[in-house]
Order: C-alpha cells, then sequence, then structure tokens
C-alpha cells in the first residue's frame, strides 16, 4: 500500500470509528508497514557494525510483528500494521540515489539506520526534501542538526551525538588519572572523527587546563594501515592517546598499535569499541579505556527490555549484540513508540508523536529532547578492559555511568559553545 492509499484508509477507518463506535475494528492488522533498513553489508565496517545492526533489525521486527516483544512494546506490529523491509547496503557509491528508490520506487513508510556521519551528512537534506520519515541509527556528527537541517520535521537521530562520546570520555580520563598532562589523537579524517577530537580535546581543555596536546594525526578513513602515525604518536609520547575509530578501522589500530607498544606507552581512549571485544579478546591490551557510544554491550542496564534483547539475539545469532545492535533496535523502537502511543501506522502522524518523545529502549530511557524534539540524548558509561582468559571472554571494570545531563549540551545550545563554556547547566550525579 502506497503512502497516499495508506492515508485513505486511515481516513476511512478514522470516519468508520465515528459513526459505528463498537463495531468491528479498522482493517489496520491487514495494512504493511513498509521500513527500508540501511546499514553496511560490505566493506570493512560490515562485520563488525553493519551485520551486527541488519541482523538486529531483523530481530526486533519479527517479534514486533508477533508481539512478543517485552512491554510496552508487546502490541503486534507498528501501529497496528504488519512490518515489511526493503534492506540495502551502505556501502554504496550512491548513497542519495539509493535513498530516492526507496522512496520513490519501493514505497517505504520509514527509513532506519545509517552508521557513518559521512553518509549522514548526504543523506539528512535529502530526507527533509523528499518528506520522508527517517531516523538516524548511529552516526555521530553533531553537525546533521548543529549545522545542516537546523529545522528539521522528517529527519530524526535516536542516539546522541558525538559530543556525548567525548564529553564523557574527557571526564573518565581527568577523573581516573590525576597525571595526566598531554594528549593526542589519531581519528579518521572527515566529520566524525574530526568532531571527535574536537570535542574530546576542548572537553580535556575545560577541565583541566594545564593539559596540552602532543600529536594529532587524521589518516583517511578505511585506510587499514597505521604504521606512520603510531611511529609519530610513540616519538611525541602523550600520556593519552584518543581515538574514535570504528569497524575494520579500529581493529586494525588496536592490532598494529598493540604490536607496537603503542598501548603499552601511552592510555589509550576508544570511545566507539565495545565492538571489537566478541571479535578481538585477547589481543585488545588489558587497561584500554572502552566506549560503546551509549548504555550498549557491557554497559546495558539490567532490565527485562535489555536482558530480552540480549537472550533474544544470542539464540539467534550465536553472538552477544555489540552496540550497533542496540542502536539499530534503538531506532526501530522509537518508531513503534510514537506509532503505538499515537495509534497509528501513518507516517505523517508517527513524525508528530515521535518529536520531543521520551521512550525506553534496550539502553535505557531515550530523551528527543534536542533539534526541536529530532534529536536524541542519552546516558553512556566507560570502563578499562579486561580479558578473562578462563572465560576466554572480554569485559570492563572500573565502569563509570554518566547521566544525559551530564555530557549532553541543553537545547539550543551549540556543543562547541557548550564545551567552551564549561559545561553550562550541566547536571552530573
Amino acid at each position: 500500500m502506497n503512502k497516499t492509499m495508506k492515508k485513505m484508509s486511515t481516513l476511512a477507518s478514522a470516519m468508520l470509528l465515528t459513526t459505528a463506535i463498537g463495531a468491528a475494528p479498522s482493517t489496520a492488522q491487514e495494512e504493511t508497514f513498509k521500513v527500508g533498513v540501511v546499514s553496511f553489508l560490505s566493506g570493512p565496517a560490515a562485520g563488525p557494525f553493519g551485520i551486527p545492526a541488519r541482523n538486529a533489525a531483523e530481530l526486533i521486527i519479527d517479534a514486533a510483528n508477533a508481539g512478543t516483544l517485552p512491554a510496552p512494546y508487546n502490541t503486534a506490529g507498528i501501529g497496528g500494521a504488519q512490518i515489511s523491509t526493503v534492506v540495502i547496503d551502505e556501502n554504496s557509491k550512491q548513497k542519495n540515489a539509493d535513498f530516492v528508490k526507496l522512496v520513490e520506487k519501493d514505497g517505504v513508510d520509514a527509513i532506519v539506520g545509517y552508521a557513518s556521519s559521512g553518509s549522514c551528512k548526504a543523506i539528512a537534506p535529502e530526507a527533509e526534501k523528499l518528506k520522508t520519515l527517517t531516523v538516524f541509527s548511529i552516526c555521530g556528527t553533531p553537525q546533521i542538526f548543529e549545522e545542516i537541517v537546523t529545522e528539521p520535521q522528517y529527519l530524526f537521530r535516536t542516539l546522541s551525538h558525538a559530543t556525548m562520546d567525548n564529553v564523557a570520555a574527557a571526564r573518565y580520563v581527568v577523573e581516573t588519572m590525576g597525571d595526566v598532562s598531554t594528549i593526542g589523537g589519531i581519528n579518521q579524517n572527515y566529520a566524525w572523527g574530526q568532531d571527535s577530537w574536537r570535542d574530546f580535546s576542548l572537553s580535556v581543555a575545560s577541565l583541566k587546563d594545564s593539559v596540552t596536546e602532543t600529536e594529532t594525526q587524521f589518516p583517511k578513513i578505511f585506510a587499514g594501515q597505521y604504521g606512520s602515525e603510531i611511529s609519530a604518536l610513540l616519538n611525541a609520547k602523550p600520556d593519552v592517546v584518543h581515538s574514535s575509530f570504528w569497524g575494520g578501522d579500529l581493529e586494525a589500530l588496536i592490532i598494529q598499535g598493540s604490536g607496537r607498544g603503542l598501548f603499552g606507552r601511552s592510555q589509550v581512549v576508544l570511545t566507539s569499541s565495545d565492538t571489537a571485544i566478541p571479535r578481538l579478546g585477547a589481543q585488545i591490551p588489558d587497561g584500554t579505556i572502552i566506549g560503546a557510544r551509549g548504555l550498549n554491550g557491557p554497559y546495558a542496564p539490567e532490565t527485562e527490555l535489555a536482558e530480552w534483547f540480549q537472550k533474544a539475539y544470542f539464540d539467534r545469532f550465536g553472538t552477544e549484540p555489540v552496540s550497533p545492535a542496540y542502536q539499530m533496535a534503538q531506532s526501530i523502537l522509537a518508531i513503534k513508540a510514537a506509532a503505538d502511543q499515537s495509534n497509528s501506522s501513518d507516517p505523517e502522524v508517527i513524525r508528530g508523536a515521535l518529536a520531543g518523545l521520551t521512550f525506553e529502549s534496550m539502553s535505557g530511557e531515550v530523551n528527543m529532547s534536542l533539534a526541536n524534539g529530532h534529536q536524541a540524548i542519552t546516558a553512556t558509561a566507560y570502563g578499562t578492559y579486561k580479558f578473562d582468559a578462563a572465560s576466554g571472554k572480554g569485559t570492563v571494570e572500573n565502569v563509570r555511568t554518566y547521566s544525559a545531563g551530564c555530557v549532553n549540551p541543553p537545547a539550543n545550545v551549540g556543543s562547541v559553545d557548550w564545551i567552551k563554556g564549561g559545561f553550562e547547566g550541566a547536571v552530573c550525579e
């Protein structure tokens, strides 16, 4: 059913309801809500990022259709409509054309996904132009709503942007390393990496102004080899090395950096690294500071919804979910929460209900409180890595959790201004 037909059906159902209270329900159960799912299905980001995200989409949508999700999501479908999907590869050279095809040829009602900030910078204006409900599940650059789409109507992001990750990382470093005096970094040379280093270095400066920067490296994304950058950091000898590397780049940095002694020379902070735990295990040096971009993976809360997700994911895929899986699930639950609250599968109604919504996810509470209700804030956590040889599994210890109000800027305040202003209004428990 295309959007026009769906709206006519919704209107017809509403008219029937007003003239025949108590009559049989409308045909909502026969409707389909078609979702475009975009994730890395090929390339270096597929294994650690894209496939877990796609798996989570399949798991959540199957459970939603069957009505077997835990409360408050234990009603079938989205707004009563069964969910169908069109899954496409984010690792495409024609991302905008793929997006247009999902909307104009496949006739999707909503689109979820996207991991790369580069992808999101390209798609954000397209979503508004085509007036299509689009929920970014991962990409982190604050630029999306602070610079690119400043008055969003159709675009949402259900994950905190990168400012959260890097303010929390800076707080963790300053709180746990009393003698830190120098910092360096290695980050991918595009919006995500540049913004991450900016927010981390500015945050450290705001928290401890005696800290100085030594060496900063910005290799090309998906470069895969970091010999010269690691040499530069070894020569500079910063107390802390910050990196927002993710996917295959992250795993390459861990393997190459630990082999060269970088992790022993400096305290390494990896802001998006829980994905490497099940894949690298003992290859991650103990003591590495691990981030998961929210309360995901080893930082997930002990709730019925989180425990259901972890068990259902492991039973189906034979491995524990990592942060991209949590984040994809969160984006789908956002649509379902808004649809169920408004009792509608009409995308126009759903986007109205989603703006400013607070909903529960397997990663805790999500508040759509920034960018006129289109940008989420959540809590996050950091800890240090510890590999358990007996169980053959990695975990985290020395965990510190930061509330959403502590590490995200207030509404109507830009990230950089907030950090440079000393985090005015931050509420840290």
